[in-house]
């Protein structure tokens, strides 16, 4: 099996997150929720991954990160108390449902800054999109579809210049690309832990900045302060209501660990190494159209493709059956970019490369597409 569908979930982790989801398992108690060793070790662990993650984002302080299930609740515990009091948000073409639906049940009012038709985001109509209701910002770091980038630096500064809160999905990214908070505006920041992070599914969370206060999309136990009929108001308990995925979390925190010593740059001229590779292989290919900006280097490990006027789904499961080679076809949850590529019908099969892919595999995806190809003609 070779598996090139990274951007939706890793699948090779490091060993050490394995042993440390193991260990936790067999011991771990209930962060907060009491003073006996078991329950010390799960807040130590915890403490350790929010220390982790505040160091890798460049954060506002360990309190400041609050874990939640992935980068789906993180965005929609931003989204949802940014705009509770409605409003006008404006976010991108290339957005993720888990940010465009969280827009759309808000009721605010939406600007989409639009892409061209090969999925460039132009962000020079940003500026005249600003209103005196606006909200938020929020968008994506990367494509899940193209891997292009988006120079949220820029979006930061407007966003500061405005006064207007800048959410951030990271989930492309985060694991990958350096990430400033501080230097580049982010007032929130929404990752997941699966993917690049390299943690346990079902592991994620938001870094926020002091400034704001976000309002929990659910309150409950917090292990402070039971007699009070109001949730806690201090962060991290504020958006933590319940028992956290300590298991996961400790997986995370080892993961954080062997990205800080491994080092993101090692890691993304790596994958960004295997995604040209391939890319380089299919581009002249008959048939073969690929989507997204090409034409620099830094740009998140994807290919998304078409062969032909084949189905996204059959390429993919044709891939899968034949070759080995495991990808994702379809809309990706990404529509707004679908409908500008013009693949709304067909999809597009995305090969998304991980550090521990191998050159070898890069290879054996480029003549699979190849004898696909071939086969078309």
């Amino acid at each position: 099996m070779i598996y090139l569908d990274n951007a939706a979930t890793s699948l090779h982790r490091p060993d050490c997150v394995v042993q440390a989801v193991a260990e936790a398992m067999n011991g771990m108690g209930n962060c907060g929720r009491g003073a006996h060793a078991a329950s010390l070790a799960a807040g130590r662990t915890i403490h350790e991954a929010r220390s982790r993650i505040d160091r890798l984002f460049h954060g506002y302080g360990a309190q400041q990160v609050a874990f939640t299930a992935n980068s789906t609740a993180a965005l929609n515990i931003a989204i949802s108390s940014l705009l509770a009091e409605g409003g006008h948000a404006i976010a991108t073409a290339l957005d993720h449902n888990s940010v465009l639906r969280p827009l759309y049940r808000s009721g605010a009012e939406l600007t989409i800054l639009p892409t061209d038709e090969n999925g460039r985001l132009s962000l020079e109509g940003l500026e005249a999109t600003f209103r005196p209701d606006t909200k938020l910002v929020v968008c994506t770091h990367a494509s899940n579809v193209t891997g292009d980038l988006v120079d949220i630096g820029r979006i930061g500064a407007a966003c500061a210049a405005h006064g207007v809160p800048f959410v951030l999905d990271a989930s492309q990214t985060a694991g990958c690309f350096a990430i400033d908070m501080q230097a580049m505006g982010i007032d929130v920041l929404c990752f997941t832990g699966h993917k690049s992070l390299l943690g346990p599914q079902g592991t994620g969370g938001l870094c926020v900045s002091p400034r704001l206060r976000l309002s929990p999309l659910y309150v409950g136990g917090s292990g402070v302060h039971s007699f009070d009929r109001e949730h806690p108001a201090q962060m991290p308990t504020a958006l933590e209501a319940g028992t956290l995925n300590g298991h996961g979390i400790a997986g995370l925190a080892a993961a954080l660990e062997w990205l800080e010593e491994t080092g993101l740059d090692v890691i993304r001229r790596r994958e960004q190494a295997l995604a040209n590779r391939f890319y380089q292989g299919v581009k002249d290919l008959p048939g073969v159209k690929c989507y997204g900006d090409f034409s620099t280097a830094e740009r998140s490990p994807i290919v998304a493709l078409n062969l032909g006027d084949w189905d996204s789904s059959l390429v993919s499961d044709e891939l899968a059956q034949r070759f080995g080679i495991l990808t994702r076809p379809g809309a990706h949850c990404a529509p707004l970019i679908h409908e500008a590529l013009g693949t709304v019908a067909q999809g597009a099969v995305r090969f998304s490369f991980g550090y521990f892919n191998a050159e070898e595999e890069v290879d054996a995806a480029i003549r699979a597409v190849d004898t696909l190809c071939r086969e078309e003609e």
